[in-house]
């Protein structure tokens, strides 16, 4: 089975609420699904959202990567030749991290239907299912409260509450949240870079005096700041994940080899897909350290990807994959299939989804 060519589609999804962050606020997933072609017919499929704030990508940019650059290195190429066209995609260009991303996702999945196995089975796994936390926004306390007893109400018991965006209101923010929670529910604190390392270590610090209960903190300051986050770490009462510090292996060795985090987020549109992000599990490895399964603004094309590896790793213990449960309807057909918090993965080959109603094409 060889590659022949591709098709660049244009999938836009409502959210049920605004997502807001300390760095932006969308009101909808907009991506872009790359449908890549074979002389069997066979169909492989990725997806790469615009995250201009974090992996500088945009939607022209990753349509004109996949089509002018990434793609036109593959055709000819043997389908089973996973690791070869791995490499040919990270050689097409420099960065461009979410369109690589999403066309080495199309290659596993026509990987896994030439070999007619479920991705995680090929990657070594053998877990039946995973459970996601679900994302709260930061708002004002009374707005966010008011979401995670929705949350509550649909079966989450982990929480991954957003702050940064205004550090005064944080604390405010994290009780009005617990006070609407029962009392066993989990609750994670993302600043996504919001923080300087003096302001998280006395947030951190109120926190635990206020008796609010924290299983982690992720990326409370800038991505550029290692010595800010390994001081965050060295003085916090709670582990602390680095997410957007953490690009690929080199940058997961660095932040794990000097203490400067507990754990890492691996997110496929940060190490520009399933070949960067299966190193970054073996540094993890080597250093003993979990990591967090996340997602961007994704569909269920990119978020079952993510959880065909998540699966797969062991060292992968905590999930961020909401993606499609942030929807208010999931265009894809197949893929993973959420209940609430839980995430299962049919058993059909490659990542097993069928298609994706509703595209619009999508090519500059």
């Amino acid at each position: 089975m060889k590659i022949t060519g591709v098709n660049t589609y244009l999938m836009r999804i409502p959210l049920i609420t605004p997502f807001k962050t300390a760095l932006r606020t969308v009101d909808a997933i907009e991506d872009v699904v790359v449908e890549l072609l074979t002389d069997e017919g066979a169909v492989g499929y990725g997806e790469a959202p615009p995250t201009a704030v974090i992996t500088g990508d945009t939607l022209p940019s990753i349509a004109g990567a996949v089509t002018g650059f990434i793609v036109p290195k593959l055709l000819g190429r043997q389908v089973l030749d996973i690791e070869g066209n791995c490499q040919a995609v990270q050689a097409s260009m420099v960065h461009n991290t979410s369109p690589k991303a999403a066309v080495e996702m199309a290659l596993y999945d026509l990987y896994g239907k030439a070999l007619g196995a479920p991705l995680y089975r090929l990657l070594g796994g053998a877990k039946q299912s995973l459970m996601t936390n679900l994302t709260i926004s930061v708002d004002t306390p009374d707005k966010m409260a008011q979401d995670a007893a929705e949350a509550a109400r649909r079966g989450f018991r982990v929480l991954k509450v957003k702050l940064g965006s205004d550090p005064s209101q944080d604390i405010a923010r994290l009780k009005a949240v617990q006070a609407a929670c029962p009392k066993d529910m989990v609750l994670r604190a993302d600043a996504n870079q919001g923080w300087t390392p003096r302001e998280a270590l006395r947030i951190l610090g109120r926190i635990r005096e206020e008796g609010i209960e924290l299983e982690l903190v992720e990326q409370p300051v800038k991505a550029w700041d290692v010595d800010g986050l390994r001081r965050v770490t060295a003085g916090a009462s709670v582990p602390v994940l680095a997410d957007e510090s953490v690009f690929t292996e080199q940058d997961a060795a660095r932040i794990l080899s000097t203490g400067a985090a507990d754990m890492v987020n691996i997110k496929l549109m940060k190490t520009g897909g399933l070949s960067g992000a299966l190193r970054i599990c073996a540094i993890a490895e080597t250093h003993r350290a979990s990591c967090m399964m996340g997602c961007m603004l994704e569909g269920n094309v990119a978020v079952t990807a993510a959880a065909h590896l998540a699966m797969a790793k062991d060292v992968i213990r905590k999930i961020d994959l909401d993606g499609p449960a942030l929807c208010r309807e999931n265009p894809v057909l197949g893929g993973a299939a959420f209940d609430g918090p839980n995430i299962t993965l049919p058993e059909k080959p490659g990542l097993g989804i069928e298609g994706v109603e509703g595209l619009v094409p999508y090519r500059v």
